[in-house]
């Protein structure tokens, strides 16, 4: 299995991880919007596959990895998210504005990945082979730290952020439902709506330039406390097998809106014309960026 090979490099670090992804994410973004370009808004989350009948509820998911080793948990994390497994209203993407020069909308998950359904859902971090793998699997994107800035901007909703305590248990399983029911506690006392645009409650997983001098490192931003006020700058610190309790994987839809016409978001990310209003950085090839292969 690709993914195996992929997820092996992503914890030892070594130098061919991008090469290997490349190889996982095998179609070029070209190829495939050219032979499928969606013609409506609906059609973005068309790859994101049902959830199955019977499928593992979050607290289920979380008893069934307990025991798992960190490598062990990323392929069950995959092939939950791979074959449906999330709650439906991950499928109700929101527009975002950008603008500089020219406006784009990006469309977006209202939440991050979560494992299970609406009723019972655990938010999932991952390490970034399977953040990238599950990006592909549904045809999104992870953001820059640019559209993570105008997600919070333009949120319906607002989690105040509540850190953990640090130490080796941020890594674990355990840590994870913990911060989550802090969330969930959270939404019910606000009377958060389940599918409108929430932001503040998780650090980004992002795509940038840095990871093309950083190889096998994951990028990290955000947890903002107000506008402008993330508590994680831009980090390239850890290692791309590192995942822990305050990360959140929140995709982008492939396609985004440019005077009223569905355009790839890559392109666009790459065009000097656009990448001023969705990155900080200018304009980001898609394919030097670990996450977006």
């Amino acid at each position: 299995m690709l993914f195996a090979g992929c997820l092996e490099q992503c914890f030892t670090r070594r130098s061919g991880l991008k090469a290997t992804l490349a190889v996982l994410l095998a179609r070029s973004p070209r190829a495939y919007e050219s032979a499928a370009r969606p013609s409506r808004i609906a059609d973005l989350v068309r790859h994101i596959p049902p959830r199955p009948p019977g499928a593992l509820t979050g607290s289920q998911f979380a008893a069934s990895v307990a025991g798992l080793d960190r490598r062990q948990r990323e392929f069950a994390i995959y092939e939950q998210l791979a074959a449906g497994n999330l709650p439906d209203f991950c499928r109700t993407l929101v527009p975002v504005k950008l603008a500089s020069r020219t406006s784009v909308t990006i469309f977006v998950m209202p939440e991050y990945l979560a494992i299970g359904p609406d009723t019972d859902y655990l938010r999932i971090p991952m390490a970034l082979c399977t953040a990238a793998a599950v990006a592909h699997r549904f045809r999104f994107l992870l953001p820059t730290p640019k559209m993570v800035d105008a997600i919070y901007d333009q949120s319906a909703r607002r989690f105040l952020p509540q850190p953990l305590p640090p130490g080796p248990q941020m890594t674990s399983t355990g840590y994870y439902e913990r911060h989550n029911s802090l969330i969930d506690w959270q939404s019910e006392i606000r009377h958060f709506p389940p599918d409108v645009l929430v932001a503040g409650h998780k650090k980004d997983v992002v795509i940038t330039n840095r990871l093309i001098s950083h190889p096998g490192r994951i990028a990290i931003y955000g947890w903002h406390r107000g506008p402008g006020m993330p508590i994680q700058p831009l980090s390239t610190v850890h290692g791309a097998g590192y995942a822990d309790y305050s990360h959140g994987i929140r995709l982008v839809a492939r396609y985004a809106l440019v005077q009223d016409k569905l355009q790839p978001l890559p392109d666009l990310l790459r065009d000097s014309r656009f990448a001023t209003a969705l990155s900080g950085e200018g304009p980001i090839k898609i394919s030097a960026v670990l996450p977006a292969v």
